[in-house]
């Protein structure tokens, strides 16, 4: 499921770069005036700068500590309601997407209608908003029926490619710095808070303490189905976004720099990606079961991979800095030079 979504995620923000690179490049060249709504579109992407990058392990931190001290039926029930709104959002942003694709629904996905605070709204997605809120509310209502976690993880689902679609890591540079402090902050928060607090702060949060609950809603699971004892196999979002937003990023670069599944970076971002959830799980299974930080795995095989290739393919400084080909300008004209 992880490595599913991810891959559905990364196109549709390639997809997405690339259609408002091609915008971009034809109002350029017609010398329009619309490319002030280009610049609008380009404001809906939050690019992840270095200070926020850094600021993650702090923010997170802080916020997971928050989880483990305030841990009870009642706050739960908070994060489920926040995880429905999410959930909401994400289920109808993608469903508006998709249905957009076809022709029956095309018409509705680009006429709009305004809303005091909210804007312009789609009919498209005001006619699937009832369903998304509906799908929600079922789902929290049921949410302890053993078929609830195939609603969880659609929800789930549908958030996390929506947060990767609006979220981007702009360059090489900001991801290794954002995948290192998520590297450490697993490690501490799953091995060494156990020195500080005589527990695992990490998998308490994620098992739901002594609220009564089964864990928090922010995970995607599914049950083993062979194992005698039961239960599900989990993954925190945390492990799929983060990630997910160097693996976005790489296909991004494929598509603007016209290279193919061979020649690209995003084959080789997804196979370590896989490989280092496979060896996570792995070495779950080796500890008996005892909870092992993901990203101790993933980041040093997404991050060595891509320094690795980027180097060897002599693209790395471009990668690094830039993030994106270089492409000229298409409102300049250069003039073939001619022998005297």
């Amino acid at each position: 499921m992880a490595v599913g979504t991810i891959l559905c995620a990364s196109y549709w923000s390639a997809w997405s770069a690339r259609e408002a690179s091609i915008e971009q490049d034809r109002l350029f060249k017609d010398g329009s005036d619309d490319y002030v709504n280009m610049e609008e579109m380009r404001s809906s992407i939050v690019n992840i700068n270095m200070l926020s990058a850094f600021m993650f392990v702090v923010v997170a931190s802080g916020f997971l500590v928050m989880l483990y001290k305030l841990m009870s039926y009642w706050f739960i029930e908070v994060l489920v309601v926040l995880f429905c709104i999410g959930g909401i959002e994400g289920l109808q942003t993608c469903l508006v997407a998709f249905l957009s694709c076809f022709r029956w629904f095309q018409h509705a996905g680009e006429s709009y209608v305004k809303f005091p605070f909210f804007g312009a709204v789609s009919y498209l997605t005001l006619a699937l908003s009832p369903f998304c809120m509906a799908f929600a509310v079922f789902w929290a209502v049921h949410r302890r029926m053993s078929y609830a976690w195939i609603g969880q993880n659609i929800l789930g689902i549908a958030l996390i490619t929506t947060v990767l679609q609006i979220v981007h890591v702009p360059n090489l540079k900001v991801g290794t710095v954002l995948l290192s402090c998520a590297f450490l902050y697993d490690i501490f928060w799953v091995f060494v808070s156990k020195k500080w607090f005589n527990e695992s702060v990490m998998i308490v949060v994620a098992r739901g303490g002594k609220s009564g609950e089964d864990g928090i809603p922010m995970l995607l699971k599914i049950p083993r189905m062979f194992d005698p004892w039961g239960g599900y196999s989990v993954i925190g979002f945390g492990d799929i976004i983060l990630p997910g937003l160097l693996v976005a990023f790489s296909k991004r670069y494929d598509w603007l720099a016209k290279k193919n599944l061979q020649t690209g970076y995003f084959l080789w971002a997804m196979s370590a990606y896989g490989l280092g959830l496979l060896i996570t799980y792995v070495a779950l299974n080796m500890m008996d079961g005892h909870g092992q930080p993901a990203l101790l795995y993933i980041v040093p095989f997404i991050l060595g991979t891509f320094l690795t290739v980027g180097k060897k393919r002599g693209d790395l400084k471009t990668l690094w800095t830039r993030g994106e080909p270089e492409r000229p300008c298409p409102h300049v004209q250069l003039q073939p030079s001619q022998s005297q």
